[in-house]
């Protein structure tokens, strides 16, 4: 925004640290573009070459566009990409420009350096979106490739990670690039729905089969004929319903609840969990014979914490989304929000940094997203963690404790503990000691389904 005010001086020992506080690193030229000031933490991003009195800024920023990223910069107000030099490594940063005018003179400019959004190391610097998927991390480029492989078979995947991952984004993507794509993609929780109420609703039933079966239902394999089926959280499937599943896949067929007379289905298999089925072999949860028919191609989706990188360049592009639809403007993050974000465990990953970002552009105001606009959990103090060592799933869920009986969970402990576990209900489930299907239950019960 234009002002009549002339350019900040370098030699007045307040105005640079007030400028930095007000917005952050920021370039001072005059009207030849060159440097002219700059506060501390610019100095300390660009280097004392870089921003000495006098040095044009094509020297101190290499502007991606070149000259057409300085025109675009300085005479149209766009924002552009800059990249810098420091370590061994190439730092990539969106950067802003304010024109400083008295009446019709051009005095000169101030350049707003935003956050580093990539710290790339050699042969591995793009970014790359993948049906909703967005990554800068060479594990992830992996998935993509091995998922582009698989997806030209009709194999059985079975899609490992935690709540939050993206587990359902690679069952769409699967489905998209296969020979299957014109066909139904069909998708169903199979942690979400009592026993009774799963099997009806995978395999179908027939008017009369049980009390409300007012007609013939389908059921999501004949929907999903000649597509994919999705069936998220298999390992919650009950032992009674894994024989009758292991049965679909073998022969190709189902039988309707109620029914007597098989159906033929074409249907390809992507199952989703969030524990090791091999685990729940071993406890006696699951057939082994069913695991081996679902797991034929396994896929492992790192956590958020396992991919730090990411951090910061999604949660720009989640401000950047809510942004279009918003009237607030965030430009940049505090240096005390950038570490709290990076530093965070992320329980809920990728679905969690959304809703915590939609928070923070909720709460907070101006164009600096600050500490304070986090969400509460983030000013409580927390156990130091070790992020390269993950925390393996228990063998089985924990005894209730006795000072806390399953059946009698209050509503309020059940959704403090869903906060506390940022909204995880598996970690939250076992926090309570009780299953994850107990919780969905409870919640259930007291008028508070929990979202996906």
């Amino acid at each position: 925004m234009p002002t009549s005010r002339p350019p900040p001086s370098a030699g007045s020992p307040l105005v640079l640290p007030a400028l930095e506080a007000l917005a952050g690193p920021v370039l001072v030229l005059d009207a030849q573009q060159r440097v002219s000031a700059a506060t501390p933490e610019a100095h300390e991003r660009l280097g004392a070459t870089a921003v000495r009195t006098g040095t044009p800024l094509p020297e101190a920023l290499a502007l991606t566009e070149g000259t057409r990223g300085l025109e675009a910069l300085l005479h149209h107000g766009r924002q552009v990409e800059a990249t810098v030099r420091a370590g061994g490594q190439v730092h990539v940063m969106q950067v802003r420009a304010l024109a400083l005018e008295q009446g019709a003179r051009r005095l000169g400019w101030v350049v707003l350096l935003g956050a580093e959004t990539e710290a790339e190391g050699p042969g591995d610097s793009a970014e790359e979106t993948f049906h909703g998927m967005w990554t800068r991390d060479a594990g992830m480029k992996r998935l993509f490739r091995i998922v582009e492989k698989v997806a030209r078979t009709e194999s059985s995947v079975l899609v490992r990670g935690e709540s939050g991952t993206g587990k359902e984004l690679v069952a769409n993507a699967l489905h998209a690039i296969s020979e299957r794509r014109k066909g139904p993609f069909r998708a169903i929780n199979c942690a979400a729905l009592p026993p009774s109420l799963l099997e009806s609703e995978l395999f179908g039933h027939v008017r009369g089969a049980f009390t409300g079966a007012v007609r013939d239902s389908p059921g999501h394999f004949r929907l999903a004929d000649g597509g994919t089926l999705f069936l998220d959280e298999v390992g919650e499937i009950p032992l009674e319903l894994q024989g009758k599943l292991l049965r679909v896949l073998e022969t190709h067929t189902v039988i309707p609840v109620g029914g007597r007379s098989p159906v033929p289905v074409n249907v390809r298999i992507v199952a989703a969990t969030h524990r090791p089925l091999r685990r729940e072999v071993e406890a006696g949860r699951f057939r082994a014979d069913l695991m081996y028919r679902l797991r034929v191609v396994p896929l492992f989706l790192p956590s958020l914490r396992e991919r730090r990188g990411d951090v910061l360049p999604l949660a720009r592009r989640f401000l950047d989304e809510l942004q279009q639809s918003g009237t607030r403007h965030v430009e940049r993050f505090s240096p005390g929000a950038r570490r709290l974000l990076e530093s965070h465990g992320w329980p809920g990953n990728v679905r969690e940094l959304r809703n915590v970002m939609e928070y923070a552009y909720v709460i907070g105001e101006g164009p600096v997203l600050h500490e304070a606009d986090l969400p509460p959990e983030f000013s409580e103090p927390r156990p130091p963690e070790n992020p390269a060592v993950p925390v393996p799933a228990p063998r089985s869920p924990p005894p209730p404790s006795p000072s806390l009986p399953s059946e009698n969970l209050d509503p309020a402990e059940l959704k403090a503990a869903l906060a506390r576990a940022g909204g995880n209900r598996t970690e939250a489930a076992r926090m309570l000691g009780i299953s994850r299907v107990t919780l969905w239950r409870r919640l259930k019960a007291a008028g508070n389904t929990p979202k996906r």
